[in-house]
């Protein structure tokens, strides 16, 4: 059973949404349709895919603005997305990650404006046919989703534990109900499962001097001896991908302790991967007789890892954003943004 504080974060992460405009491109609706009624808005779960709503646009498009008669000869699994900048968008990333990565890429394109307490709805382009499948990957039916997302859950399990039991062991009625509690937006369906893939997050314990020879890449429980397995911080790495803006998806291993024992965290991670955009902090000076206390040098802060739409703190601790705040995927997605000066 998690603790309250994880079951906090975990229903906060998954309660999340974003705003979407949606908007079908102009030169692609039927004839008589109703152009002053085109676009529909939708606080979209960031946890969820573009298939899962797209059954709720097309039943608000032929409520309200297509022609009856020629919208029947419209196939559903023609449909694709692209961003208002003309931008792609994949069916197996999740909402909102699209989101994130596409606000970040924005305000690096875009002159800085003044911050409000409201998002900003992502304005998408429905296209209704052609969809460039050599791009996308992955078909916009929503069973090529599924496939996708399982496998997504399965590569998380092994990079988390090193094989994939716990995944595989589950019955086949306990792996559809995943699916389920994504698509029905679900958090009890979805957890009552998933806690079962999920580490726990009770903190390391780490004596205060180990033993000759002792590894620490395991945290040790209260008694001081016993490894607490299922923790957030014995798994072997934390699944985690960062996501360029206009870039790659970058994906290295994640150790959630580091070679002394102390927890790794987003600062020290991706001073390590990303280097460029997140300076490493020298160690201070050494001390002497006119300043005994000496503090490390300030580095430049180029950069910023946003999670689940919310700026992490350099100190975040990895294995902890793993356990809490990791997409419904199993995923703990890191969108990586430029500070403009």
């Amino acid at each position: 059973m998690a603790d309250y504080s994880t079951t906090l974060f975990r229903r906060l992460t998954w309660e999340g949404t974003v705003p979407l405009e949606i908007r079908v491109d102009s030169k692609e609706l039927p004839a008589n349709s109703n152009r002053g009624l085109e676009c529909y808005y939708i606080q979209a779960p960031r946890v969820s895919y573009l298939p899962l709503i797209v059954p709720e646009i097309r039943q608000y498009l032929m409520d309200v603005v297509f022609d009856e008669i020629a919208a029947k000869g419209l196939k559903e699994e023609e449909w694709w997305f692209e961003s208002e900048e003309g931008t792609l968008l994949k069916w197996h990333w999740p909402i909102g990650v699209i989101y994130d990565n596409h606000t970040i890429s924005t305000s690096i394109r875009s002159p800085p404006v003044p911050s409000t307490s409201s998002a900003t709805p992502m304005r998408l382009i429905l296209h209704l046919a052609a969809p460039p499948n050599d791009k996308l990957f992955l078909s916009s039916t929503i069973d090529s989703c599924k496939q996708a997302f399982m496998n997504q859950l399965k590569e998380a399990d092994f990079i988390r534990w090193g094989n994939t039991r716990r995944m595989t062991s589950l019955r086949m009625a306990d792996q559809d109900a995943l699916w389920e509690g994504i698509r029905e937006h679900s958090f009890d369906e979805y957890w009552r499962v998933a806690s079962k893939l999920m580490p726990s997050t009770g903190p390391p314990t780490r004596p205060t001097s180990p033993p000759v020879g002792s590894s620490l890449s395991r945290p040790m429980s209260a008694d001081g001896n016993v490894p607490d397995r299922d923790g957030a911080y014995s798994v072997r790495s934390v699944p985690v991908r960062m996501y360029l803006p206009d870039g790659p998806v970058l994906q290295e291993l994640a150790p959630p302790l580091l070679e002394d024992g102390i927890p790794n965290t987003v600062s020290q991670f991706l001073s390590t991967h990303l280097p460029l955009l997140f300076p490493p902090r020298p160690p201070p000076p050494p001390p002497s007789r006119l300043n005994p206390n000496p503090q490390a040098p300030q580095v430049p802060e180029l950069a910023y890892a946003l999670v689940q739409g919310v700026v992490s703190p350099p100190d975040a601790e990895l294995a902890w954003l793993g356990a809490c705040l990791a997409g419904a995927d199993g995923w703990l997605n890191i969108c990586i943004g430029i500070i403009r000066r």
